[in-house]
């Protein structure tokens, strides 16, 4: 059977002729908006008869492929009785920096259109015609040459010519997958208790289309359970992308190492995992551009012959080896990778390129969604990353500070900045609370920020300063977010003794979290801890007819002693109670022996306890302490020091909710306790009001939106730390009275139920 390569005329030209740099230095942020305003303006000019955004397709054989190429020509028109192909190209820049006779690729996919039309309709001859439009004054400039059907037939093959090693590369690798994804068995010598059911629900999902929402515990073996049923479902053709959605760095590693495992057991399979910019940049300072970067200088001019190299002799195309090629190539370490992600089987990366509608992989188009599956873990983590992720606020201070600093320099704005620097001293004035609600976003702003990012364009376009910058980013990301604002949304203002903040709240994210996913095949969120699972339905943008699946532990009761000891750990009553929480600390230390995690929930409060438990005189326990924003050294360096069978009983102190009490894996006898203090509350603030509120007005429970749910994840979070396999022995002990009641033995997980009180 001959191979098919279905690809868009746009996509196969820019492969063929894409060239130059990257440069990210400041570009208009209305690109998009002003090209499509641009390409209606002139369709607006077509004469009867002429039509535009034609859907063209052809099918192509060359050498052993067969190419199904198709794509949308911005014009077919009538002129003179000749047929024309108008392609609509609009730039920022003026057009007579523009090259004359027009760029290649843009002449290239022109001609991809009028060779298509021409071998449909059997002509002999067909004009093409470039059409540039400047976006601000709407100048035009048009170039147009006539082709004879056998020049636009050369044309075309050889741009297939020019794409075949890569084309051959796919095919051939994609045979090998389908084959390899059909015969691989699964890696372990047995499956755990649960792994079964949760490997065929992903499974499932898959194939009917749907949403799944799998609260699955520690130690079961989520990332193998949810990733090779996914590969299942490739081989049997239901996919073609997998996308492995994390939060963190260290599930990542999992993935890779899951990947891995199914390689070693015969799979073909190639994956690319996605690391933030500023961690793969090779240079000190990242500044995308040719003049201080040579990985990004010439970048589209080499990154064909990289992508080749990488695809033909890699399958894990990890942080470390996406580095070594990149090197070799010369080529940026993040755009490689960004690029190589439409190229791989599945794709390791954070949440944000798939949810956050200014990160996202945006070059995924509809076709190749609908045969994708995203497996979002630790999918308790998306609440809140949803919500920051469709938030935006502004301060008073960045435009005083643009307002000082421009005062001389530039004279439109200093008075952009110091009108926005105004508005915000009326709103200052405007109620006495520090915080209030507003109920209307006031349009005076919009037109003033509307103002200010036009000034700043015209600016940036001749050099930037970062506070100007970074300060028209912010204001495009609010003019952005505020044309979301619904009622899953709160305005509010924060008064702090010299500034005030205006802020959009995203209140509930599941309405923009479930429009972010549109389109894809299937997805699985999961999580130890997605409990109650009605809750992260509702609120991760689930359906009613959504998959849930909850799996009980794989292990028994008896690995875990659980006790309760029922002290009020609220504010009011910490100093009161914080001697007996050490007096029940070192009790616990002498009974029990070993690494033990005592987890608070903050800073202030684990800094109160830990210094009463220094005076204490009991001795010959170690101590580690996690501080705020700590380096990855003594990250590894706190984790490091939970070694099996120390002389001395070490403590960690730990804060609910942080970077120890979730992702970490202290197997067997390095960890052998869990302390938790307090029932995981979030603070009480102005903002968890607002989700109170917000929720209790839709109906729901809106405290145990707000602030119960996401507590009680903390707390199981931490517990979950303990046992993490068959072998493992230990003791969890919940200090909090709250534990004792109705509403909390509910959200306990089972095997915690069986408790001693002490």
């Amino acid at each position: 059977m001959t191979n098919q390569i279905h690809i868009s005329v746009r996509t196969l030209v820019e492969y063929v002729f894409k060239s130059g740099s990257i440069d990210s230095r400041f570009r208009s942020q209305k690109s998009l908006a002003e090209g499509t305003r641009v390409h209606q303006k002139i369709q607006q000019t077509y004469q009867d008869g002429d039509q535009k955004e034609v859907y063209l397709r052809i099918e192509i054989p060359y050498e052993d492929l067969t190419y199904i190429i198709d794509g949308r020509c911005d014009g077919l028109l009538n002129q003179d009785g000749k047929t024309v192909i108008d392609e609509i190209k609009s730039f920022s820049e003026p057009l007579k920096q523009i090259d004359k006779e027009g760029y290649p690729v843009h002449w290239a996919q022109a001609q991809m259109y009028a060779y298509i039309y021409a071998k449909e309709q059997q002509l002999q001859e067909i004009e093409v015609q470039l059409t540039y439009v400047h976006k601000e004054t709407n100048e035009i400039r048009r170039n147009k040459k006539t082709f004879t059907f056998t020049e636009l037939e050369t044309q075309i093959f050889d741009i297939l010519k020019a794409y075949v090693p890569y084309a051959k590369i796919q095919i051939k690798h994609q045979a090998q997958r389908t084959v390899s994804c059909q015969a691989l068995q699964f890696p372990f010598p047995k499956y755990r208790e649960g792994q079964r059911k949760l490997a065929g629900a992903v499974y499932k999902t898959i194939a009917d289309e749907k949403n799944l929402y799998a609260k699955a515990p520690t130690g079961i073996g989520k990332t193998i359970s949810t990733l090779f049923p996914a590969v299942k479902a490739m081989g049997e053709g239901l996919l073609t992308k997998v996308f492995y959605l994390t939060a963190k760095t260290i599930t990542r590693t999992t993935a890779e190492e899951a990947f891995d495992r199914m390689r070693s057991s015969g799979l073909n399979f190639k994956a690319v995992t996605i690391t933030a910019k500023e961690k793969v940049c090779f240079k000190d300072e990242t500044i995308c551009q040719k003049e201080h970067c040579q990985f990004a200088d010439g970048y589209y001019d080499r990154i064909n012959g990289a992508i080749l190299d990488i695809l033909s002799n890699e399958a894990a195309m990890t942080r470390e080896v996406i580095d070594t090629y990149a090197m070799k190539h010369k080529v940026c370490p993040f755009e490689f990778s960004i690029d190589l992600a439409y190229a791989a089987d599945a794709v390791i990366c954070d949440y944000n390129y798939i949810f956050d509608p200014r990160v996202s992989l945006k070059r995924l188009l509809e076709e190749q969604k609908k045969a994708t599956v995203l497996l979002v873990d630790e999918a308790h983590n998306l609440v809140d990353r949803g919500r920051e992720m469709f938030s935006a606020s502004l301060e008073k201070a960045t435009f005083l500070q643009l307002k000082k600093e421009y005062k001389t320099d530039s004279k439109q704005i200093y008075e952009a900045a110091s009108r926005l620097n105004s508005w915000f001293i009326t709103l200052k004035k405007q109620a006495d609370e520090n915080e209030f609600v507003i109920d209307t976003l006031d349009d005076v702003l919009i037109e003033l920020l509307g103002q200010f990012t036009e000034t700043a364009e015209q600016v940036l376009k001749t050099g930037s300063t970062p506070g100007l910058l970074e300060a028209y980013f912010v204001a495009q990301n609010f003019l952005k977010i505020a044309e979301l604002l619904d009622d899953h949304y709160v305005i509010y203002a924060e008064k702090t003794r010299n500034d005030v903040t205006l802020k959009l709240f995203c209140l509930d994210p599941s309405k923009l979290l479930a429009k972010m996913v549109k389109g894809y095949r299937a997805k699985v969120f999961f999580s130890a801890t997605l409990s109650p699972l009605n809750y992260y339905q509702d609120i991760l943008g689930g359906d009613p007819d959504d998959y849930l699946l909850s799996i009980p532990t794989p292990f028994s009761k008896e690995q875990t002693d659980i006790f309760i000891k029922p002290l009020s750990t609220r504010y009011r009553d910490r100093e009161r109670t914080k001697n007996e929480i050490v007096s029940m600390v070192h009790t616990v230390i002498q009974n029990r022996k070993g690494n033990f995690l005592l987890f608070f929930p903050s800073y202030s409060y684990l800094q109160m306890v830990y210094e009463e438990f220094q005076t204490s005189d009991l001795k010959n326990i170690k101590t580690l302490v996690q501080t705020t924003n700590m380096a990855e050294d003594d990250r590894e360096a706190f984790l490091h020091a939970f070694q099996p069978n120390q002389d001395e009983p070490l403590i960690g102190f730990a804060v609910l909710g942080g970077i120890f009490s979730e992702g970490v894996d202290l197997i067997g006898e390095r960890l052998n306790g869990v302390i938790v203090i307090g029932v995981g509350l979030p603070q009480l603030c102005f903002e968890r009001n607002l989700i109170k509120d917000h929720f209790t007005n839709d109906g729901k429970n809106g405290y145990d939106y707000s602030y119960i749910y996401p507590g009680i994840n903390k707390v199981l979070q931490a517990g979950g730390r303990l046992i993490r396999s068959e072998s493992d022995h230990g003791t969890i002990v919940l200090v909090d009275d709250r534990f004792l009641t109705a509403k909390y033995q509910n959200l306990l997980p089972l095997e915690w139920q069986d408790y001693t009180i002490i």
